[in-house]
């Protein structure tokens, strides 16, 4: 016989597989020491790159994949600013897209001052920025940041001084067709770019509600566990009565 906590989650679990709807990528890194922005770097809002904040913690754009080369093993490179954070609280940045769009994505983190001391980094950056700059309307279509925020916060200037960190995607197409077209050029790939706080450095703010629901669950299933063993408990010692009672009339 099935436990009843097993059972029980047997017929809760499927509920939850509706909501699967894309795979998941994710870095986890601290807030760095705070800043004073710009450095020996030029302005931070004349690189045109998406931003997000704790406050403004997501962003739904479309990035551009290609398939492994000698060149760039690990896919094409697009660059966000994460601004606001706090120096020593643990973030995760997850990359969120469609399972119908074969991806493999790459993350990292990296301060100011190694952009500016790594060339490789700095020449990635730059090429991605005049990518960027040089179609102002994708640039407008694509910089939209949900959960209420608006384009004047989205534009507003860097802080002089501030935790800051630039997040470098790499994505590599991970698919095979036997449509040329597909092969030869690499669609771009919706995704949305999550910034998430850990609360207390211990589990992600998102995750609150996922663990009250846990916490219900929990409940739930040990009031019904505690039910079913009372119920099984009393169907046994009712039938025990009534063997005993069997064998008295019997021996009488």
């Amino acid at each position: 016989m099935h436990h009843p906590i097993i059972t029980l989650l047997g017929i809760l679990l499927p509920l939850f597989t509706s909501l699967v709807h894309a795979n998941v990528e994710k870095t986890i890194f601290l807030g760095p020491p705070a800043t004073t922005i710009p450095s020996e770097a030029p302005e931070l809002d004349d690189l045109g790159l998406d931003r997000l904040s704790p406050q403004n913690g997501v962003v739904r754009t479309q990035l551009n994949a290609s398939f492994p080369t000698a060149e760039a093993p690990e896919g094409t490179d697009s660059w966000f600013f994460l601004e606001n954070l706090t120096p020593g609280q643990r973030y995760e940045v997850r990359i969120c897209w469609l399972a119908t769009q074969p991806t493999s994505f790459t993350l990292s983190t990296h301060p100011l001052p190694s952009i500016t001391e790594d060339s490789t980094l700095l020449t990635s950056l730059s090429k991605f920025s005049a990518s960027r700059l040089s179609n102002p309307d994708t640039n407008l279509q694509v910089n939209s940041l949900l959960r209420g925020s608006d384009t004047k916060a989205a534009n507003d200037p860097a802080p002089t001084t501030d935790s800051v960190l630039f997040l470098r995607v790499r994505a590599a197409a991970d698919y095979f067709s036997n449509d040329e077209s597909l092969m030869r050029d690499v669609p771009s790939v919706a995704v949305d770019v999550i910034l998430d706080p850990f609360l207390w450095n211990v589990f992600p703010r998102s995750l609150v509600p996922t663990a009250g629901w846990i916490v219900v669950v929990a409940i739930v299933a040990g009031v019904v566990a505690r039910w079913v063993v009372g119920e099984l408990g009393r169907v046994i010692e009712d039938a025990r009565v009534e063997r005993d009672e069997g064998e008295a009339k019997k021996e009488q």
